[in-house]
């Protein structure tokens, strides 16, 4: 439902001053209240960006490594013994220091195949995962 808020904005004749808006990490916490860019905003980073949150729902979108440089009092998102989705099965990616991983409710299928892992496709009638090489790893931008 909330992503067919950003959806609709970005069929709308104001996307590109959306788009010049959306990046940043405030708001780092959902709030009903929260209206115009800045509820875009934490639609989209909790869809795209979120690695680490609090108990609370504040988001923490600097730390991109793995469970252990979790930030002091955050986890990731997926470990919140609370956390909404947990009766459901979420598929995602974007983690790639995660690299693959498949836990009873949250299957992550990004195998880092932009720095020379697999690209990681799952069939969801019977969950077989089917991969396939990285042809040439990206080195990054800032590599000697």
């Amino acid at each position: 439902m909330l992503s067919g808020e950003v959806e609709k904005m970005l069929a709308s004749a104001e996307h590109d001053l959306f788009l010049r808006r959306l990046y940043g990490d405030k708001p780092a916490r959902w709030d009903d209240a929260l209206a115009g860019y800045d509820r875009l905003r934490v639609i989209v980073n909790a869809c795209t960006r979120l690695r680490f949150c609090t108990v609370d729902d504040t988001m923490d979108l600097s730390e991109k490594r793995g469970p252990a440089y979790a930030p002091p009092g955050f986890a990731p998102w997926f470990a919140h013994p609370e956390r909404k989705s947990a009766a459901v099965t979420v598929l995602c990616g974007h983690w790639s220091t995660l690299d693959l991983m498949l836990a009873p409710n949250v299957l992550m299928l990004d195998s880092g195949c932009l720095w020379g892992g697999t690209l990681t496709a799952m069939r969801m009638d019977d969950r077989r995962l089917f991969q396939v090489p990285s042809r040439l790893p990206i080195a990054p931008a800032n590599a000697a």
